[in-house]
């Protein structure tokens, strides 16, 4: 008869158990430091102003979860998310449409200034939205969109195309072009192959860079800052400073807006978690 082999642990090494805890207190402290100010924002929402100038803890005595509540009639906060969320969604469609067809121009297809376009795509990336806010203001007074809600959505549209082409080329360049040449041996032209083939396969890195402009134009606030100018067209991100007076700021009401303000984007965020990785990922093969 066989003997039952023996299974004999072996010793765990201490220099791996204390890199194991080093890596878990680095993870810890990082954890600490990124959530901290969203804690504190919290807190402070729920504070009465006098307590949050009294030098007490950062812990609510009463907690007034009423703040919440009271911002929606002091400023027309369901308009301010309303225009963000037209700005930020058209701005999105628009740089979607516009990127596909020139992202899978350059994956695809070989033209004289190629290289140049490309580099020009990349290079438009290192510009800051300040820095060409005089010219905007001037094409936009042009175009008698000073004051609009299209204006920005075609502002933003047009800040984040070359991140969409640069993203989008690279995740089309990942992605064998067999599959599309073997659907036009099937009957299929140029467009119905990227439409039923390469879109679907492409699929990771679409969403991830179709949220990444949502975010971004949620995000952006100087711009909208120098052209809007009605209060009911102004986005979330300007609005809340109507909490921010000129003779005194209501501390508690501006941080209950603003916690407002970052939930779409938490929540994208946690909508996308599978897909963010293996989008950027995709996104940076060739590009």
């Amino acid at each position: 008869m066989s003997q039952p082999v023996s299974t004999v642990k072996k010793p765990v090494s201490i220099k791996k158990t204390i890199l194991r805890v080093l890596l878990y207190f680095v993870v810890l402290d990082v954890c600490v430091i990124t959530l901290y100010p969203y804690f504190a924002m919290l807190c402070t929402a729920l504070k009465e102003r006098s307590e949050i100038f009294s030098g007490g803890t950062i812990l609510p005595v009463t907690a007034l979860w009423s703040n919440f509540i009271d911002i929606w009639s002091r400023a027309p906060m369901a308009k301010y998310m309303l225009n963000s969320f037209l700005i930020a969604g058209g701005s999105t469609v628009i740089a979607m449409l516009c990127g596909i067809p020139a992202a899978y121009a350059l994956a695809r297809m070989k033209f004289r200034g190629q290289t140049a376009f490309l580099g020009f795509v990349i290079v438009s990336q290192m510009f800051a939205p300040v820095v060409l806010l005089i010219g905007i203001y001037q094409v936009m007074q042009v175009l008698h969109l000073t004051d609009s809600i299209l204006g920005l959505i075609f502002i933003n549209a047009a800040f984040n195309q070359a991140f969409t082409i640069w993203l989008l080329r690279g995740t089309f360049m990942g992605i064998s072009a067999d599959m599309e040449q073997a659907a036009t041996i099937d009957g299929c032209n140029r467009i119905q192959s990227m439409m039923k083939v390469l879109l679907p396969v492409a699929a990771p890195g679409i969403v991830t860079t179709l949220i990444f402009i949502f975010i971004n134009a949620w995000n952006e606030y100087t711009v909208a800052l120098c052209l809007i100018q009605d209060d009911l067209l102004k986005p979330l991100t300007v609005g809340i400073n109507t909490f921010n007076g000129y003779n005194i700021i209501e501390w508690q009401y501006l941080f209950a807006a603003s916690i407002f303000a970052i939930i779409p984007v938490v929540i994208l965020f946690m909508s996308i978690e599978k897909n963010l990785v293996s989008g950027l990922a995709s996104g940076g093969v060739k590009g």
